[in-house]
């Protein structure tokens, strides 16, 4: 399954290629908890991109639910600020299937852990920039993501470009808010009403992800590093103060279920 430039026919996808015969495996780059990650060299462009296997041992109902929602997420997507989509290929049995995506130098996690990379205050004002374009991009189009957080940025050298990436929690969403999942981001970057239970949410949460996120890039470390949910609502009342009509109007009329 490959992804195509839009065309007057509208066709998007043709037959998947066989990782064997078209890519060489470089090095492993990360392992998350929908996949691991690989650097590759397509064989017929030269190019050099980022594959990442889908998990599919634990499965035994079909296809992951969580890949399938990052592939149609990102099939959907097109924007400088978030992760391209170019492929889908398969091994060498059925329970092999990988995603071939543009590869990016570092994730924005990893450059302020480096202390001898340091972001400028211009930078930092690019990066945050670049990350609300491909927010409002994303929203524009009705997906939030769920797991906005640095590690889940990825930053290309060339041109200083930052990229959203890894959809495994992503999907649409409708107006008005519906119920959803409350398990989703990761916790220091989790919202309050998510913390609080509630199950009406909207793209708000990925908002309070990029707040974090903003901290985060000035103070060179996380703002809010709870060890649970309710010491995360704590740290977050000691700087922010307790939910009030004026801070947070509605907070006690919200549904929880």
């Amino acid at each position: 399954m490959k992804k195509r430039q839009r065309t007057d026919d509208n066709s998007l996808l043709t037959g998947c290629r066989s990782i064997d015969d078209n890519f060489e495996h470089l090095n492993k780059i990360d392992e998350g908890s929908y996949g691991v990650v690989y650097r590759a060299k397509d064989k017929t462009t030269g190019e050099i991109v980022a594959i990442k296997r889908v998990k599919l041992a634990q499965e035994k109902e079909g296809f992951p639910i969580t890949a399938l929602r990052e592939l149609n997420t990102l099939l959907s997507l097109e924007h400088e600020n978030v992760i391209r989509l170019n492929e889908v290929v398969h091994g060498s049995s059925l329970n092999k299937v990988y995603m071939v995506m543009e590869y990016c130098d570092h994730e924005v996690k990893s450059i302020l852990e480096d202390k001898s990379m340091q972001f400028s205050h211009s930078q930092i004002k690019c990066l945050v920039k670049q990350l609300l374009q491909g927010v409002e991009y994303m929203h524009r189009n009705y997906v939030f993501h769920r797991d906005l957080k640095t590690s889940n940025l990825l930053y290309q050298n060339e041109g200083g470009i930052l990229k959203i990436c890894d959809f495994g929690l992503a999907r649409r969403y409708s107006e008005p808010v519906t119920n959803y999942t409350g398990l989703v981001c990761t916790l220091w970057y989790r919202a309050p009403e998510l913390l609080l239970g509630f199950k009406q949410y909207s793209k708000e949460v990925d908002m309070w992800s990029v707040g974090c996120i903003f901290a985060e890039l000035i103070l060179k470390t996380p703002l809010f590093m709870g060890t649970n949910e309710l010491d995360q609502l704590d740290k977050i009342f000691k700087i922010l103060g307790n939910p009030n009509d004026q801070n947070w109007p509605g907070w006690k009329t919200a549904r929880y279920s």
